[in-house]
């Protein structure tokens, strides 16, 4: 014969681990949701990440652009510029040639003309 207290102790215990292995599935499951946040949050923020650089990344190529075509046009300026400064040198040195030129020539003649003993 089994004594009473034996079989209440008994279903106790059989109790008492069924509210045991009820609470290690609640906290199973507890994990599983706080890792699958967890995974969403870092997927999330890669996310953000990615579009934080690829804005950063078309600013920076826009500004480089826009440098790029500023010193190209001062390029274009410039170029012009250093052409008009030749012309204006090579006029001033062709009008500097005539001018002196005859000084030059009658230098020359006599120079070549006179005959030393």
């Amino acid at each position: 014969m089994q004594y009473p207290d034996r079989m209440a102790s008994s279903n106790r215990g059989q109790g008492g681990i069924q509210q045991l292995l009820a609470a290690e599935q609640e906290a199973q499951r507890i994990v599983n949701a706080s890792r699958n946040e967890k995974l969403a949050r870092l997927k999330q923020a890669k996310e953000e990440a990615e579009k934080e650089i690829s804005e950063y990344r078309a600013q920076v190529e826009y500004e480089f652009q826009k440098k790029l075509a500023e010193s190209s046009g001062d390029s274009g300026a410039n170029v012009k510029r250093l052409e008009k400064e030749t012309e204006a040198k090579i006029h001033h040195l062709k009008s500097q040639a005539t001018i002196i030129s005859q000084d030059v020539v009658t230098m020359l003649l006599k120079h070549v003309t006179t005959v030393k003993n």
